[in-house]
């Protein structure tokens, strides 16, 4: 990658070991690119979209903060006993799209939704399957097909 992105870390550290095992993944796709970043903590998944048009709205508002290339919104959401589960994590999903969509953002996807916290632990593990590094992965692949595009 020619120039060195900046990248948006949204976080929600809810389970907080979970959080950590993602966020450790990021940081070392990260820094293969030597993209800089700035992290943000977000109390739950439903928070993530949010977060990420604050920074949006921050960017057209403040012509003087430096504007990210991509973004990499964290969470996990674990099923429980209501449906709970259900609208955050269908909410989350949908208000993430609809950023890249609406604003042609260049996002990792890194939200897990899992039946318990053995599947949590495995999606999150680096050595698993890594799904953290994964969104890393998406994100500075998208900011790229962005700069070909020259967008």
């Amino acid at each position: 990658m020619p120039d060195s992105p900046h990248i948006m870390i949204v976080e929600s550290p809810y389970y907080e070991e979970i959080n950590n095992n993602m966020v450790k993944s990021v940081l070392i796709e990260l820094s293969k690119v030597n993209a800089t970043y700035e992290r943000f903590e977000v109390p739950g998944s439903f928070e993530l979209p949010a977060a990420i048009r604050f920074a949006i709205g921050s960017e057209t508002s403040n012509p003087e903060r430096k504007k990210f290339d991509g973004y990499i919104a964290l969470g996990c959401v674990i099923r429980g006993e209501t449906s709970h589960y259900d609208y955050v994590c269908g909410e989350s999903a949908r208000g993430l799209n609809d950023l890249v969509l609406e604003h042609g953002i260049a996002l990792g996807y890194g939200v897990l939704t899992t039946e318990n916290r053995e599947q949590a632990v495995a999606r999150s593990s680096r050595d698993q399957h890594d799904r953290g590094g994964a969104a890393a992965r998406a994100c500075l692949a998208m900011i790229e097909i962005k700069r070909e595009l020259n967008l």
